[in-house]
């Protein structure tokens, strides 16, 4: 067993301490999470409204309120290929900053699909096996969640499509040979597919793209077809829990290793990847069990959701095809600029990331691109993993924290999430390391006029 002053860098566990129940943080909300309304009527939705795009197992889930749910054997055995990941103490990193922080990281690059991401993705798929779909269409920011899908798909013998922002189909083509390899089709979005990527076509011939207007495609494709479902890889709550077996797996470890997180730290674009992290120690902030644990979820400058966004009623896409939910949102017309995290760049929050953020029970920070490849490389040359550059965002505030520590002569227990590579984006590190990658400032005109288009509920 590691001791804090042992000398083991790595905790694991075996395939039997893979978590056989995901966490529900609603059950442990001091009050509900406001509801998901829809987009014509702005009243709350059932059940009904939500089938012509998820299947019944998922939307159950979506709307659950018990603290446990049982995680189907099937997707375990799929989990298994991966799962339990691996917990790092970054000893290096700690020696190189001279910190008496000790810094952890949970490693989710050891999947296939190489992130987090297939977390979700199975269990999605499996839902939408069970109930007969046939086809399951979404969209992809950097590729990750795209990836993690069509290998899913793949699995589960059900085809893929993908609409691929458009910027990131152009900066990371071996994401997309990676989806077609494993037998997805896959777009550059916006696309000449759906009537809603034709809208913003004729708006703008060069639109970059963005998560929202991907999201207006995947859901016209799914509801204008009889034999496909939807399928999102952040944002929603049914996602998100899946996400929790980071977190559970995450707090045995240190428990292994005789140590306790008092900061935990993630990326936070969507918010999947934070919560699956954060969620279950947050749930311990909310029951009492641990009042001082800080999380803190980090976002790029030039797509600050919750530090700059409104907590209102929006679109989680940019045509308006979704139900409305409450989140810290920039507007759901705002297209951010093209910086190389794509898995950032995402006009809102999960609804349950900012209703803890609302009420303070977690924070936030929001790093330019180029303070987090900083980072990223760093972290690089010290442990040896060369992080996606979602993750560099993750490890920019770690890095801030540690030296934290050492100003205030006190070490603390960092724990963040690694949530996978950055083999695919070596592009974006040569732009860093020859002095080419820029920071993209926050776009405030943008966000004023994007806000201006907010959907008008009723009190």
């Amino acid at each position: 067993m590691a001791t804090r002053e042992g000398n083991d860098t790595k905790v694991v566990l075996s395939e039997t301490d893979i978590p056989t129940k995901w966490y529900n943080i609603q059950a442990d909300l001091k009050t509900p999470a406001p509801p998901v309304l829809h987009p014509g009527t702005g009243q709350p939705i059932g059940p009904q409204d939500l089938a012509p795009l998820f299947p019944m197992g998922l939307i159950k889930q979506e709307v659950s309120q018990e603290r446990w749910l049982e995680i189907p054997d099937e997707v375990r055995d799929v989990l298994r290929l991966w799962r339990p990941s691996p917990l790092y103490r970054a000893r290096r990193l700690e020696k190189a900053l001279g910190t008496p922080a000790r810094i952890y990281y949970k490693y989710e690059g050891v999947s296939p699909a190489g992130s987090h991401k297939p977390n979700t993705a199975v269990a999605q798929v499996y839902y939408n096996k069970q109930e007969g779909v046939a086809r399951i269409a979404t969209e992809t920011g950097a590729g990750q969640w795209g990836s993690a899908l069509a290998m899913a798909c793949q699995f589960f013998g059900l085809q893929c499509k993908v609409y691929m922002v458009k910027v990131s189909y152009q900066q990371k083509p071996y994401r997309r040979i990676m989806m077609e390899t494993w037998g997805a089709q896959v777009v550059a979005s916006p696309s000449t597919d759906t009537q809603a990527g034709k809208k913003v076509l004729e708006a703008d011939p060069d639109s970059p793209g963005s998560l929202g207007i991907a999201i207006s495609e995947a859901v016209e494709d799914a509801a204008t077809r009889d034999d496909t479902k939807y399928s999102l890889g952040s944002v929603l709550n049914h996602v998100l829990l899946h996400q929790t077996v980071i977190g559970l797996e995450a707090k045995k470890q240190l428990e292994k290793a005789d140590d306790e997180a008092e900061i935990v730290i993630g990326c936070a674009g969507g918010g999947s990847n934070f919560a699956g992290l954060a969620f279950p120690f947050v749930g311990d902030k909310l029951t009492g069990k641990n009042k001082t644990i800080r999380a803190i979820a980090v976002e790029p400058t030039a797509c600050p959701s919750l530090t700059k966004g409104k907590y209102v009623y929006d679109f989680g896409d940019t045509v308006g095809l979704t139900p409305l939910v409450k989140m810290y949102t920039l507007g759901h017309t705002f297209v951010p600029a093209p910086l190389h995290a794509g898995g950032l760049r995402y006009h809102g929050m999960a609804p349950l990331v900012c209703k803890l953020y609302e009420e303070k029970y977690i924070e936030a920070v929001a790093v330019p691109q180029v303070a987090a490849f900083e980072a990223a490389v760093r972290f690089a040359r010290s442990e040896g993993i060369i992080p996606a550059p979602e993750s560099a965002h993750a490890i920019r505030v770690v890095i801030d924290e540690a030296k934290k520590c050492t100003e205030a002569g006190r070490g603390k227990a960092i724990l963040f999430n690694l949530s996978g590579h950055g083999h695919f984006d070596l592009s974006a590190y040569e732009a860093f390391l020859t002095g080419k990658l820029q920071d993209y400032e926050y776009p405030s005109a943008k966000v004023e006029e994007a806000l201006r288009h907010l959907p008008k509920v009723k009190a």
